[in-house]
C-alpha cells in the first residue's frame, strides 16, 4: 500500500526520521530509520537517508504493507470513568484486567469494553461523524494486568498522536504506589538499562542485547516495619516492567510479584502490589495541564494496613 504526505508550508526543515516518526504514533525513530533505508520511505520519487532535511513541499511517500486490524468484538463492562469529553477517556482500570486481546484473553478485556463503551450513544463523542474519530479507541499506553489505576485512551486520531508524543518525550506526569518488601532507608534514583532478558523473552533485565536507558525515582511514602514499606515511585522513562525490575534490583521487590521477586511472606496476594495512582499531561485539544487520580484499590489498602505495626492479622 501506498501512502503520500506532502509536507505542510507550515513545516520548518527537519530530518525524514524525526518526521516519519512523528506521523505515526507507534512507529519509533528506529523503525523510521529501517524503513528509510529499507527503501520504504521515499522523498519526492526517490529514494532518501535518514538523515535527510524535508522541507515544505516535499512528497513522502510510504510504501510499507498495512496490517488489516483484527476485530474486536464490543463487551458491556463496567468502567470506572474519571474524565470523558468528545477527544479522550479517563479510566481508573482495576487490577486483573487485560488490556487487549492476545493469546489467552481473546474475550473480556479492557478494549472489548472500550469498543462497547464508546459506541453508546450517552458517551461524549467527537464533534461531526468524521471528525477524526477512530473506528476503535487508541490506547495511547498500558498498564500491566496486575496493575491498577489511571489511564488515559485517546478517542480520536489528533489526540492519540499528540498523547503518543508526550509519552515517548517523557513529558507525561506519572506517579505510581507500590508495597515492597523490606524497610526501604530513603529514596533514591535508579538509573540501570533494561530489555528483553536475553535468557527469557517474557522477562526484562539488564542482561539484554537491546537495552534502553530505564530511570526511575522513588521515595518512601510510608514505612511498614522491618518487612515491607510503600515507596512512591515516578518513571522518568516508560519501558516495560521498569518499576517492578528497578525496584527488585535493589532488594525491594514489589509484593506479590511472582515473576519479579516475590517471598514466602506474600504468597497470599493475588497480583503484584503496583498502582498507578496521578497522571499528568497536556490535554491535545485545549492545551491545558490535566492531572487526575485514583485512589488505592481495596486489595492493595488491606496489604497495606496489614502490614502497618501493631496490625492484627
Amino acid at each position: 500500500m501506498k501512502r503520500l504526505t506532502q509536507v505542510s508550508a507550515r513545516q520548518s526543515p527537519r530530518r525524514l526520521d524525526i518526521f516519519v516518526s512523528a506521523q505515526n504514533a507507534h512507529v519509533s525513530r528506529a523503525t523510521a530509520q529501517r524503513w528509510i533505508e529499507g527503501g520504504l520511505i521515499t522523498v519526492n520519487g526517490r529514494q532518501a537517508k535518514p538523515a535527510q532535511r524535508i522541507r515544505p513541499g516535499d512528497v513522502i511517500a510510504c510504501h510499507v504493507a498495512m496490517r488489516e486490524s483484527p476485530t474486536v468484538e464490543p463487551e458491556p463492562m463496567p468502567l470506572q470513568v474519571l474524565h470523558e469529553d468528545p477527544a479522550l477517556l479517563v479510566l481508573n482500570k482495576p487490577p486483573g484486567l487485560v488490556m487487549h486481546p492476545a493469546p489467552g484473553h481473546w474475550t473480556g478485556t479492557l478494549l472489548n469494553a472500550l469498543v462497547h463503551h464508546i459506541r453508546q450513544p450517552d458517551s461524549a463523542e467527537p464533534a461531526g461523524a468524521t471528525d477524526g474519530r477512530r473506528t476503535r479507541p487508541g490506547l495511547v499506553h498500558r498498564l500491566d494486568k496486575g496493575t491498577s489505576g489511571v489511564l488515559v485512551i485517546a478517542k480520536t486520531d489528533a489526540a492519540h498522536r499528540d498523547l503518543s508524543r508526550q509519552f515517548r518525550v517523557h513529558s507525561v506526569h506519572r506517579v505510581y504506589l507500590a508495597l515492597v518488601a523490606g524497610a526501604v532507608r530513603r529514596g533514591g534514583l535508579i538509573d540501570q538499562a533494561l530489555g528483553r532478558d536475553a535468557r527469557d523473552g517474557r522477562r526484562v533485565s539488564a542482561r539484554s542485547a537491546t537495552l534502553r536507558r530505564a530511570v526511575t525515582e522513588y521515595r518512601v511514602a510510608e514505612r511498614l516495619g522491618p518487612d515491607a514499606a510503600l515507596v512512591e515511585v515516578r518513571p522518568r522513562t516508560g519501558r516495560m516492567h521498569q518499576i517492578r525490575v528497578h525496584l527488585a534490583s535493589i532488594g525491594h521487590a514489589v509484593l506479590g510479584d511472582s515473576i519479579y521477586g516475590a517471598t514466602p511472606t506474600d504468597h497470599a496476594l493475588e497480583r503484584p502490589m503496583l498502582h498507578a495512582a496521578v497522571l499528568g499531561f497536556v490535554h491535545p485539544t485545549t492545551g491545558r495541564y490535566a492531572e487526575y487520580r485514583a485512589p488505592l484499590p481495596p486489595d492493595m489498602q488491606r496489604a497495606v494496613a496489614e502490614r502497618r505495626p501493631g496490625s492484627v492479622e
